[in-house]
């Protein structure tokens, strides 16, 4: 393919840029902290000074972001997507957002006469390393063609969704469900070390039964160990339960274990355990496992 840019260089930016790099793909990438572009320049990516420099030199440019607000900044702000976007040209917005920042930056685009694709990931640190994530894309289907081979390098498997808005909305349902087991298989982890059973003869339980999943088995050894090392920030996963919520509200369908969820990876963030692994939220019951 032609020289695709990538903005924004988190956790999963990096590992999936620098996993598009291993695969031959030329990148020209950007982060606001231009210092985390080193590592990817010495595998043989170039900078861009802005995200408008970035979009000017590359056919197509990805994006992967923090949040809407980073999302709508990288667009709209001086020097952003929409200085040099135009006929010819498309930007593929992977960060995890609500529908309705999605469709604004769609709309934004479609006026200038680019084009536009949302495809959000299902995956964490290790399946965007590995080149094993889940893409949800939906928007411009010819769009969704042309970016294949990099979604193939990036990804398992991709799913086209139709339009613009219903990436988004899987992927918050994702992310809901996810949080909602984290919060469960926490209370349970801490129900068994205080009614006197290992824990770790519960997880061997639990994988190899009905419920068992790659998450419990991934997730769980550390968590038994209070080690949270960030492969998914739980700042980000408390965001993602809001805008699910928030979703919920649009369509009247009621959440109460989510909201519970929610609230509890809320509490963990004023613990100041924002920045951990969103397994981190165990840290809400097991921090109070020796009271009676």
């Amino acid at each position: 393919m032609e020289e695709i840019g990538f903005l924004g260089l988190g956790i999963m930016g990096k590992a999936m840029s620098m996993n598009l790099l291993r695969h031959g793909f030329k990148l020209t990438v950007w982060n606001r902290t231009l210092s985390r572009c080193d590592e990817l320049v010495e595998h043989g990516a170039t900078i861009g000074e802005s995200p408008a420099a970035v979009i000017k030199k590359c056919k197509y440019t990805i994006a992967m972001l923090s949040d809407p607000a980073a999302a709508l900044s990288v667009v709209f702000d001086k020097d952003g997507v929409l200085e040099q976007i135009g006929a010819g040209k498309g930007y593929i917005d992977m960060s995890t957002v609500d529908a309705e920042t999605s469709s604004k930056i769609s709309e934004a685009i479609a006026l200038k006469g680019g084009s536009f694709l949302e495809a959000p990931v299902s995956g964490s640190k290790k399946p965007a390393e590995d080149g094993q994530l889940v893409i949800l894309a939906a928007g411009e289907r010819a769009l969704y063609d042309a970016i294949i081979p990099a979604f193939d390098i990036m990804g398992k498997k991709s799913f086209f969704l139709g339009q613009v808005g219903n990436g988004a909305r899987m992927k918050l349902v994702v992310n809901m469900i996810m949080g909602s087991m984290m919060n469960a298989f926490s209370e349970g982890l801490v129900l068994a070390d205080k009614s006197g059973l290992d824990p770790q003869t519960l997880l061997d339980v639990l994988d190899l039964g009905a419920i068992a999943n790659p998450m419990f088995k991934m997730k769980g050894p550390s968590m038994t160990k209070s080690s949270y090392p960030p492969a998914f920030p739980l700042k980000h996963q408390q965001k993602d339960m809001r805008l699910a919520l928030a979703l919920g509200d649009e369509n009247a369908v009621p959440m109460p274990v989510a909201a519970a969820a929610n609230e509890a990876f809320k509490k963990a963030r004023s613990m100041g355990l924002g920045d951990l692994d969103f397994s981190a939220v165990h840290e809400t019951v097991a921090s109070s496992k020796g009271s009676t």
